[in-house]
């Protein structure tokens, strides 16, 4: 009995063993390798934080991005920048991306265009080989040039994706842009001309900063004292854009079409035609001008859309009478809202009908103070402006509102500039 009792008892003993044995090794065997790998968010890095984008004529900007690769396998590495969509904006017929300019570069490589304006939001980065075990870090740099519409962006946080060969996500992370207002493009800024005694035409370009609305003179050339009367027809840009009109001695009437070049910016002029000293008064106002005769009745000329300077204009057509009451009538080139001064210094608004204008709007007096009035393009506010000489040379701004349908300056004015006294014509 004895012999059989060691007998069980080393038998279980080692069957004890091998289970303990076999319980070891399944606890320690290894998990099989992962299929999948989620991609990593702390491994894109944007250089300087937050990239400042100046939204107009300033340049581009550009964002430096390193991306520390999580994993990779070699191959070629695929990015793209995804961006948030933009809220519609009623009357906005462009996308909100569509004043944005990209261009993108990857490890010093030449920029290619990366745009924005797409239809999912999303720009599509330079690809890249990389070989495993030596490419650990790619360095993305992202070059926007913005418009002044890009304003309205705003802050703008979008997300760089990276994707190996195999076109799963091994990176992301967000890259920041902060859209800010800069200087307007030059078409979307005006001009002011003035005519000196000696009969230089000199240009001021407007700087798109209601500061200091005004940039120095340039100088346009000579000889601008053959004319009695200069007329803007059309709207002015500093992108030399709008014509002029203008009346010599003997009563013919000029064209200068716009050349579109900025130091340059009005083609050789064209004979419209004679008999233009009958009018006393001549102005811009719709798409032609208005001109005032002797016995006070104010006529209308539209552009017919003609090439040909003969033609360029319509038969004149009556506007009305009793127009002589006034010693200075300011009109809107492709406007229709002029204002006139009576002798006794008060400012009328006129809104147009046909045939004529509805009755007229009381401005305000004082406007004696001024020798010389005249509607520009955006300066000090959102839109047209009024600007006024005094007898002192200095130079004022109104900013303008619509009232019943007329436009009409406002106060307070604004000095934009003195010394103007050495001029004959503003316009």
């Amino acid at each position: 009995m004895r012999t059989s009792t060691r007998t069980a008892l080393v038998v279980t003993a080692a069957l004890t063993a091998v289970a303990t044995t076999a319980t070891t090794a399944a606890t320690a065997a290894p998990a099989p390798p992962a299929t999948t790998a989620a991609a990593a968010t702390g491994t894109v890095v944007q250089e300087g934080g937050p990239l400042v984008v100046t939204s107009g004529e300033e340049g581009a900007a550009t964002a430096r991005v390193k991306v520390a690769l999580s994993h990779y396998t070699g191959g070629r590495m695929k990015a793209r920048l995804l961006l948030p969509t933009q809220p519609y904006v009623p009357g906005n017929e462009l996308p909100s991306y569509a004043a944005v300019d990209s261009t993108c570069a990857v490890d010093g490589g030449a920029f290619q265009p990366c745009s924005w304006d797409s239809p999912y939001n999303e720009a599509a980065l330079p690809e890249v080989d990389t070989e495993p075990g030596y490419e650990t870090t790619l360095t993305y740099d992202i070059r926007v040039n913005a418009s002044s519409g890009a304003v309205d962006l705003g802050k703008v946080t979008a997300t760089l994706e990276v994707t190996d060969e195999a076109g799963k996500v091994t990176d992301r992370g967000p890259v920041t842009f902060q859209f800010v207002k800069g200087t307007p493009e030059a078409w979307l800024r005006t001009t002011v001309l003035a005519r000196d005694k000696a009969g230089v035409l000199w240009q001021y370009e407007g700087s798109g900063h209601p500061d200091k609305p005004l940039r120095a003179r340039t100088r346009i050339g000579g000889g601008w004292n053959a004319y009695t009367a200069i007329v803007p027809v059309t709207t002015r840009s500093a992108a030399g854009e709008g014509d002029l009109m203008a009346r010599d001695k003997d009563g013919v009437l000029w064209w200068y079409q716009a050349s579109r070049n900025t130091a340059a910016p009005f083609k050789p002029r064209q004979r419209v035609g004679g008999g233009w000293n009958q009018y006393t008064a001549l102005t811009g106002y719709g798409t032609g001008l208005l001109a005032r005769d002797k016995a006070g009745t104010l006529w209308r000329y539209s552009f017919t859309g003609a090439t040909d300077p003969a033609y360029a204009l319509e038969s004149r057509r009556n506007m009305g009478g009793g127009w002589n009451i006034y010693t200075a009538i300011a009109g809107e080139a492709q406007g229709y809202s002029p204002v006139a001064r009576d002798k006794d210094g008060v400012l009328w608004a006129y809104s147009s009908r046909f045939p004529g204008f509805y009755p007229r709007t009381r401005v305000g007096g004082g406007w004696n103070a001024y020798n010389s009035l005249t509607w520009t393009g955006r300066l000090t506010g959102s839109g047209a402006g009024l600007i006024a000489r005094d007898t002192a040379g200095k130079l004022w701004a109104y900013d303008s509102v619509y009232r019943d349908s007329r436009l009409v300056p406002v106060s307070p004015r604004k000095e934009i500039g003195h010394g103007w006294d050495i001029y004959d014509a503003i316009f």
